[in-house]
C-alpha cells in the first residue's frame, strides 16, 4: 500500500466513523500519518491496525444519533445574550466543524488521480477541522457547571453543508468550486458577525469563544485557500476560465446564491483573486 492509498483508506475510515470520540481518535491518525513523509512507508503500516485496501466506492457518511437534523428555516434563533443562546450558539459552529470533518475526508477518498499533495492538503484540513470540533465542544461542555453539561446533540442542526456535498460528489472541480469556495467561505463573512455580537456580552464564556473563533478563522483562511488552489489547478487543466466555470456550476448544483456583507480582507487572503472578489459585488 502506498502512502496515498493509506492516506485515503484512512480518510474514509474518518469519514464512515459514527462515533463522535472515535472519529475524533482516527482523524488524530490521519493528523500522525501526515507527520511522515511519503518515502516513510514503516511509520504508515504501524499507524494503521486491519487497513482498507482500496478506498471503498461508497462510504455511509458516520454520524452519532444525535443531534437531530432539522430544515435551516427551524433552527430556532440564537440570541447570545443568554447562556442558552449562547451554547446553542457554540453547537451550531460545531455541527458546522464536524461537517466540515467529513466533507475534507470525503474529497480525500471520493476523487481519484489527484496529484499526491492534493491528498495530503486535503486530509490536513480534516484533521485541523477535527481539532476546531473538539475546542468548541469542550468549551460547550464547561459553559453550565454544576448542571448537567451540555454536548454535542444536545441541540437541533441543519444539514445545508452536507446537502451540497453529496449534489458534487460526481465531479471534483464542482467540489472544489462549491464546497470549500462557497460554502466554507461563507463563514469567513460570518465569523466577524458574530465575533461583534460577542463583543456586546460581559461574560467570561463569550471572551472564551471569542478567542476560539479568531484561532478557527485564522485556519478556515487556509482551508479556502486550499479549494481555491485546487479549483484554478482544476479550472487550468480542463482549459476553463474559471470565473464563468464558477458561475455555470452554481446554477447546474442549484448552489445557494451569496450575500454581504463579505469579509473583503479574508477572502483575499484565501485566494479569492481580484476580478472574484469584484463579481461578489455585482452578487
Amino acid at each position: 500500500m502506498t502512502w496515498v492509498q493509506a492516506l485515503r483508506s484512512q480518510a474514509a475510515r474518518v469519514l464512515g466513523e459514527p462515533e463522535v470520540d472515535a472519529k475524533l481518535h482516527q482523524a488524530a491518525v490521519l493528523q500522525r500519518m501526515l507527520e511522515h513523509p511519503a518515502a516513510q512507508q514503516q511509520p504508515v503500516a504501524e499507524l494503521l491496525q486491519d487497513p482498507l485496501q482500496d478506498p471503498p466506492r461508497a462510504v455511509v457518511v458516520g454520524r452519532p444519533p444525535r443531534p437531530r437534523l432539522i430544515h435551516a428555516a427551524q433552527v430556532p434563533a440564537r440570541a447570545v445574550g443568554s447562556l442558552q443562546g449562547r451554547a446553542a450558539l457554540v453547537h451550531a459552529v460545531a455541527h458546522i466543524e464536524f461537517n466540515a470533518i467529513n466533507l475534507a475526508c470525503d474529497a480525500v477518498w471520493r476523487f481519484a488521480d489527484m496529484p499526491d499533495a492534493y491528498y495530503s492538503d486535503w486530509a490536513r484540513v480534516a484533521a485541523e477541522e477535527a481539532v476546531h470540533f473538539g475546542w468548541l465542544r469542550a468549551h460547550l461542555r464547561q459553559m453550565r457547571p454544576g448542571q448537567q453539561a451540555w454536548d454535542y446533540g444536545s441541540f437541533d442542526a441543519h444539514d445545508g453543508l452536507w446537502a451540497l456535498c453529496e449534489r458534487t460528489s460526481n465531479d471534483v472541480l464542482a467540489r472544489m468550486a462549491l464546497v470549500p469556495r462557497l460554502l466554507e467561505a461563507r463563514g469567513l463573512d460570518a465569523t466577524p458577525q458574530i465575533q461583534q455580537k460577542l463583543r456586546g456580552v460581559d461574560s467570561e464564556d463569550a471572551r472564551q469563544l471569542l478567542a476560539i473563533l479568531e484561532s478557527i478563522l485564522r485556519d478556515e483562511i487556509g482551508h479556502v485557500a486550499v479549494g481555491n488552489r485546487w479549483y484554478h489547478w482544476l479550472c487550468e487543466q480542463r482549459g476553463l476560465e474559471p470565473l464563468a466555470c464558477d458561475r455555470a456550476l452554481a446554477a447546474l448544483y442549484l448552489a445557494p446564491r451569496l450575500h454581504g456583507p463579505f469579509n473583503w480582507q479574508a477572502r483575499a487572503e484565501a485566494g479569492f483573486t481580484p476580478q472574484e472578489l469584484h463579481a461578489l459585488t455585482l452578487e
